[in-house]
């Protein structure tokens, strides 16, 4: 009987803290109102980047990725990030050009935010702070965080790990091939 409590309450904790996450709010580059819940079905990879990073090659591999993917139901949303070694100076505007002009991303560009210290992005709290699912800040740029249909976070990928890495295109294509809620 306590085991199975338990798993209950497993089960209900893992719906709260998806549904949870998917209803907090963010905006895009272009300052419209969004969540994770505006994604809801699709696979997501959550990524906080950067225009001056010596990582920012990554921006190829996340759009072979949505090219590659999104008709499956995926897609990569960016956070733009300036926590890093001032890797991100650039306004919304200077943002968007250059990852348009010079990677041609079509994924989901965000506002620029935080995603440590005392200005953390809730959405990030809720995926990297003390209670938060993958426990621990984020190390660089490129962090990134898998998403699955069911709004419920997955996996936690460093920024090193690059995007079109075995591990990453396995996770996504499990995710992908997971039943739909």
């Amino acid at each position: 009987m306590t085991k199975l409590l338990t798993l209950l309450l497993a089960a209900i904790t893992t719906i709260a803290g998806a549904n949870e996450l998917a209803m907090i709010p963010f905006n895009t580059i272009t300052g419209d109102k969004t969540s994770l819940a505006d994604y809801k079905g699709k696979v997501v990879l959550v990524v906080n980047t950067a225009s001056e990073c010596g990582l920012t090659e990554q921006y190829e591999g996340l759009q072979a990725l949505q090219g590659k993917y999104q008709k499956q139901g995926f897609t990569v949303i960016a956070f733009p990030c300036n926590d890093f070694g001032n890797q991100e100076p650039g306004s919304a505007l200077d943002i968007q050009t250059f990852c348009t002009t010079k990677f041609n991303v079509t994924f989901p560009l965000m506002e620029k935010i935080h995603v440590k210290g005392d200005d953390q992005h809730p959405l990030y709290k809720a995926l990297t702070g003390k209670d938060g699912l993958f426990p621990g800040d984020v190390k660089w740029n490129f962090g990134k965080f898998l998403i699955g249909k069911d709004g419920k976070a997955i996996a936690r990928f460093e920024p090193k790990q690059t995007p079109l890495s075995e591990e990453i295109v396995t996770a996504i294509e499990n995710a992908i091939a997971a039943p739909a809620p």
